[in-house]
């Protein structure tokens, strides 16, 4: 009877710790979209609302991030929207769900562990100890930033297949222990195979699953004593190396051990790459400053996650600046020294304090992939969501009254029979963990408040990181929505002096000033400045420029004209940092066609566009500029960009491997873009014979 009352007691804990989180959270659910979820979710309506299986294998194999496309990812958004545009509200439930799934799953994870090391008389402890650790993870306000960032999805569902992977790889161990090797050998290959492969194809860093076993195996299980393992009669000593069935062991080289150098001898490419052949130039920093800077970002990581605190930077992190030396910044070889000697320490450590170092070298193999030698940018805070996970397990465990000092098991936890003195020291822990579940809720539910309002959350952000452009030019933005241009003036004019070439500061100065009726010369000199200098800003110049131009021709600013917006793209393409970039400089191409348009010059217009998919032979581009063409009222230039496209699909080279290559298929078997260019050009061809017919 006690026994069942206390897994009542362990279920009413864990559902407590469920709801606690659902309060923490709710506030956060009722904000918008923010940043990438504009450059992903919007596939969801590209080629039409996801309603039948045509539509739905072009959305599903449209992914460009990773080889793999992310399809798990794109998948799950299904879930909540088939269409764009779409409301944030379902795909926010859903992550917070994920979320929970996911607490629970790493709950039942430390359970699993922690009876794989501790006698039976502590289950009832360890089981309290599992749900604590995973109540700190859950409600750490750190992973605000990951779930209620909608396309971060793609960090969250990664984590849940590890945690399933896990799950399955440590019950087929047992299993094979204990003499059921086949059932043992199945679910270790279902388990390290099969959730590392739904991990990949929901990001990259799925692959980590089996480093992430191998950490545990040698961390944690082979250093627990016989002593502290079940007592069971004839059954091997499944804590000792030498009791190992050799199937097992051949299964984790196999699964574990030959994905894990495959891993190791990637990222060291990867790293010789950078260093030999440079990075890329949407990167202004060198291979080797970002592993001088990446020691920095991960003790920043972890101050975070050991001393928590309501508001964090959140989605910025250009201000982090790159080290360019072991002395600059000056905290460049401390925390280079300080990571070392915590895995050092951590591997030195794992026979006495087993707990403590999984935790630790969890966490740093969890981050391998993103803050090592992957050009990735230097900072984000959901690189921490999978790594964290065990962080906290070893505080749960010392609460509970479980530790270990040389191999065996101290009891604290209160009883009857234990002194006074050691019972109030029992009844404080509790008292503890209770201060601290509440703090991290309170402090989440802080959070997740801001999250839940747009306008204040951006003024937030920039005051958290001033020296962010980004922050400053997004709550500039929403200072100008909200109808107050002569703040968002007085932000960026202070902003500018710092990072002049910032064309999202000087461009978003523009579009203020015209609220007030009148662009200064001054403004277009910063402006042609910023542009000459800049590096990639990505989607921001089409946004800016198709907007300005709008503008322009509507005479809604005075000083903003067609002449000014060219020689500011004339000022772009004269940037080798941005010509460089493809993509970049048929934008800036595209854009002066879409000026030639506004100018009515449709020969300039049809010239530009051809030279801008020179660049980049993409049906779609042409799709589009050939209907801007029709819709400008020069159907027969549409229809002569469409033979310059014809023209060169023969020299065009199609994706060779990955999901690029399997979209292509996808498009080629429902001969998707031939059916839409015949359907364009039947289009124009009337348009212009209804031109020819009415100056007849």
């Amino acid at each position: 009877m006690s026994y069942r009352l206390s897994i009542l007691s362990i279920m009413l804990l864990a559902a407590s710790v469920l709801a606690l989180a659902v309060w923490a959270y709710a506030p956060g659910l009722h904000g918008g979209f923010l940043f990438d979820d504009f450059g992903n979710l919007p596939a969801l309506g590209t080629s039409g609302p996801v309603d039948n299986w045509a539509t739905f294998f072009r959305y599903i194999t449209s992914g460009a991030a990773d080889p793999t496309g992310r399809p798990m990812a794109l998948l799950s958004f299904l879930l909540d929207a088939r269409d764009w545009p779409a409301a944030p509200y379902p795909f926010k439930r859903t992550n917070l769900l994920l979320h929970l799934l996911n607490g629970v799953l790493l709950a039942l994870l430390l359970r699993r562990l922690g009876r794989e090391s501790f006698v039976p008389a502590e289950r009832g402890r360890n089981d309290v100890a599992a749900v604590l650790g995973a109540a700190f993870w859950l409600l750490h306000p750190l992973l605000v930033s990951t779930t209620l960032y909608i396309v971060q999805r793609e960090a969250m569902l990664p984590a849940s297949f590890t945690l399933l992977g896990l799950l399955l790889w440590l019950h087929g161990r047992h299993a094979m222990l204990h003499d059921r090797p086949r059932r043992g050998l199945c679910w270790i290959v279902v388990g390290l195979g099969g959730c590392t492969v739904f991990g990949v194809l929901s990001k990259a860093n799925g692959v980590l699953l089996p480093s992430l076993a191998l950490v545990i195996e040698y961390v944690w299980l082979q250093q627990c004593s016989p002593a502290m393992r079940e007592p069971e009669a004839a059954l091997p000593a499944s804590g000792s190396r030498q009791s190992l069935p050799s199937a097992y062991r051949q299964s984790m080289l196999l699964l574990a051990g030959l994905p894990s150098l495959l891993l190791g001898a990637y990222l060291l490419h990867a790293g010789w790459s950078g260093f030999v052949h440079g990075v890329s130039a949407l990167r202004p920093w060198t291979m080797g400053q970002r592993l001088l800077t990446e020691p920095r970002v991960l003790m920043d990581y972890l101050d975070l996650l050991w001393l928590p605190r309501p508001f964090t930077p959140g989605l910025f992190n250009d201000q982090v600046s790159a080290s360019t030396s072991l002395w600059s910044p000056a905290t460049t070889l401390p925390a280079l020294l300080a990571v070392f000697s915590l895995i050092v320490g951590a591997w030195c450590l794992r026979t006495k304090f087993p707990a403590l170092a999984l935790a630790i070298l969890f966490y740093f193999v969890g981050q391998m992939m993103e803050s090592t030698t992957l050009q990735l940018e230097l900072y984000f805070e959901h690189r921490n969501y999978l790594p964290a996970m065990l962080m906290f397990w070893p505080l749960a465990l010392w609460l509970v009254g479980i530790t270990q000092r040389n191999q065996h098991l101290v009891a604290t936890w209160p009883h009857k029979a234990m002194p006074n003195k050691l019972r109030s020291v029992a009844m404080l822990k509790s008292a503890l963990a209770f201060v601290l579940l509440s703090g991290l809720a309170v402090m989440t539910h802080a959070c997740t408040a801001v999250w839940g309002n747009t306008h204040d959350q951006a003024l937030l952000w920039a005051r958290l990181n001033p020296g962010s452009p980004r922050a400053q030019a997004n709550a500039a933005l929403l200072e100008m929505a909200a109808g107050k241009p002569q703040q968002a003036i007085a932000r960026l004019t202070t902003a500018l002096p710092t990072d002049p070439d910032q064309v999202q500061l000087s461009f978003n100065l523009i579009g203020a000033h015209c609220m007030l009726g009148k662009v200064s010369a001054s403004d277009f000199e910063l402006a042609r400045q910023a542009i000459s200098r800049t590096r990639d800003p990505g989607s921001l110049l089409a946004h800016w420029f198709d907007s300005s131009i709008e503008a322009a021709v509507q005479g809604r600013c005075h000083g903003l004209d067609l002449t000014t917006l060219d020689s500011l793209l004339d000022a772009g393409l004269a940037n080798p940092k941005l010509v460089e970039v493809d993509g970049r400089h048929q934008d800036l191409l595209y854009l002066k066609g879409h000026i030639a348009l506004a100018r009515h010059d449709p020969a300039a217009a049809l010239r530009d566009f051809n030279a801008a998919l020179d660049l980049d032979v993409r049906t779609g581009a042409a799709l589009n500029q050939a209907a801007l063409l029709g819709a400008a009222g020069y159907p027969q230039e549409g229809l002569a960009h469409l033979d310059h496209y014809r023209a060169l699909q023969v020299p065009r080279v199609s994706p060779t491997s990955g999901m690029p290559w399997l979209h292509a298929w996808v498009l080629q078997r429902q001969d998707y873009w031939p059916k839409e260019v015949q359907r364009l050009r039947d289009t124009l061809r009337q348009d212009a014979q209804a031109k020819v017919a009415g100056h007849q």
